[in-house]
């Protein structure tokens, strides 16, 4: 009987330290699994993170109100890195007529509309020197010499000094510039001139929003003919022609890329280097 008792009771210890080495494995695969558990979790996590940071990181063209037809916002990407260029200086009170043998210093802040600076019955020329080659037009001072006044007095103020052609619309076949984005203004606006234009190849308007004399300093260069589909508006003021150059606003217009209310950037930037007035 003795020796049945203590086969019995080692049979139990090995039963028990069978039992003992199931449940420490049972408790290993249980941990394992809670770490591959873990770190999915944690990989899961990184992704989202990261996923968010590059959603949130989506350049735009701002929004505008002096533009041409609807374009009143726009979520277009900039096709290059913008160009920085540094401000004038600003001008309160009356603004004064700029130095015309080019000596003026730069200005590109006003707090009030210029005077008369130009005489109607002398004829102006102005040529842009910009990094895709010149443009010359005549500007037009016997229908529109308000107009032409104010583009000549911010040209010779250097005004338009470094800024960009900032929209290629192939859908109404314009350029427009006038700034470095298509937000900026001289600080005042200026009546329109007369309604009813129609718009041809190689015409130079002003640009504005919906509103009467609404219309700054940014403007349009006509590329092509899909421009006339501004005639049923016709409030945009033509106040000058291109003579030569018309070349270099078309292959402008060919550098269009992007989408949105602007109908485009061009492709690489387009600088103003400056903009020269003669007259005669």
């Amino acid at each position: 009987m003795g020796t049945e008792k203590r086969e019995r009771q080692k049979l139990n210890r090995q039963q028990r330290l069978t039992e003992l080495a199931a449940q420490q494995r049972r408790s290993t695969t249980k941990k394992r699994g809670l770490q591959v558990a873990g770190l999915v979790a944690l990989v899961l996590l990184v992704v989202l993170i990261f996923n968010v940071t590059s959603s949130d990181d989506t350049s735009t063209v701002a929004p505008t109100d002096t533009a041409v037809d609807a374009a009143t916002d726009s979520t277009a990407p900039a096709a290059t890195a913008p160009v920085v260029t540094a401000p004038g200086a600003s001008i309160t009170g009356d603004t004064k007529c700029p130095a015309v043998d080019g000596s003026q210093a730069r200005v590109t802040k006003f707090e009030k509309a210029p005077p008369m600076c130009i005489d109607a019955a002398k004829k102006y020329t102005a040529t842009f020197d910009t990094t895709e080659g010149s443009i010359v037009i005549d500007l037009d001072t016997a229908k529109t010499p308000q107009t032409v006044n104010n583009f000549v007095t911010l040209s010779r103020y250097k005004y338009y000094d470094g800024t960009v052609i900032f929209r290629t619309d192939t859908s109404i076949d314009i350029i427009q510039g006038g700034g470095l984005t298509n937000t900026d203004d001289p600080g005042y606006t200026i009546a329109d001139e007369g309604s009813g234009y129609k718009y041809v190849e190689g015409d130079l308007a002003m640009a504005r929003t919906g509103e009467p004399n609404s219309a700054g300093g940014q403007w349009f260069f006509v590329a092509g003919p899909k421009a006339s589909a501004l005639d049923g508006q016709g409030t945009y003021v033509n106040f000058a022609k291109v003579t030569s150059g018309l070349d270099v606003v078309k292959n402008i217009l060919a550098l269009s890329s992007g989408s949105g209310a602007l109908g485009g950037v061009p492709s690489r930037n387009v600088v103003i280097n400056s903009v020269t007035i003669t007259e005669s």
